[in-house]
């Protein structure tokens, strides 16, 4: 009963939220073009639905195809800095630069070097995706206790084989929380590297009904990107309770 008290707060603290703003801009008379009502946004919803459905699919597979191979790449690279000390004095504070610098101010130069195609909006998720997971995949590798380590290979196991009897193992929940944060970034990052050149996504039409001051339209897409980022981190939350039945009460 708890739990169900819990979630119900932030879901009526929001009802509230959209209430107080539909009254604003009944009772203050907001013209469209300034702040649309929520009512409004719905109509839009529902009047754009078909396209919106087809952009956001386009978003949704590029965001899913940077996440698998963000994934890919920071537990091979977790496992790496793990074995190799000097390789994570090296990368680490490589890892951190590369969140310095905005991604609104990297895409433009991804797609000068790589065209106007699917390829550098893959690569604006990898970028923004792959910094979370491999912190925290690379981090949950360190933490393992040696003693289980020396334990598996006192019976024999190499180095590789302790990797999968021992430490990878130990380290997916770290893994899965740092998907989980990558999960959120994913939509977005798809929807930067559309912003700044695509013919198809929820960046390329949310750009689109913005130079055309169609408001409505505009907090409809922001409403789409917002509840597919939920979904994408539903999807990682639906596979712990699948995989982790012993962190189902966290």
């Amino acid at each position: 009963m708890k739990r169900y008290n819990q979630k119900l707060i932030p879901v009526s603290l929001i009802f509230i939220l959209l209430l107080l703003w539909e009254g604003a801009v009944r009772v203050f008379h907001i013209p469209m073009y300034v702040l649309p009502s929520p009512t409004q946004v719905i109509k839009a919803l529902a009047e754009e639905a078909s396209v919106l459905i087809s952009h956001g699919a386009v978003t949704v597979a590029e965001a899913l195809m940077g996440m698998g191979i963000s994934l890919v790449l920071a537990v091979f690279l977790g496992i790496v800095m793990d074995c190799f000390p000097l390789m994570r004095q090296g990368l680490y504070p490589i890892l951190v630069i590369t969140q310095t610098v905005p991604m609104i101010v990297m895409a433009p130069v991804l797609i000068i070097y790589m065209g106007f195609g699917i390829a550098p909006k893959i690569l604006t998720v990898v970028l923004m995706c792959f910094f979370p997971v491999a912190v925290s995949f690379c981090d949950g590798l360190a933490q393992v206790e040696e003693e289980y380590v020396n334990l598996v290979r006192s019976y024999g196991a190499g180095r590789w084989k302790s990797y999968g009897l021992v430490k990878i193992p130990a380290a997916i929940p770290a893994l899965i929380s740092g998907l989980k944060v990558a999960a959120t970034y994913s939509i977005s990052g798809a929807v930067v590297g559309e912003w700044i050149g695509a013919q198809k996504g929820l960046g390329y039409y949310l750009l689109r009904v913005k130079n055309s001051y169609m408001l409505d339209r505009v907090f409809a897409c922001v409403a789409v990107i917002i509840f597919l980022s939920l979904c994408m981190n539903g999807i990682i939350r639906l596979c712990q309770y699948k995989a982790l039945p012993y962190m189902r009460k966290r």
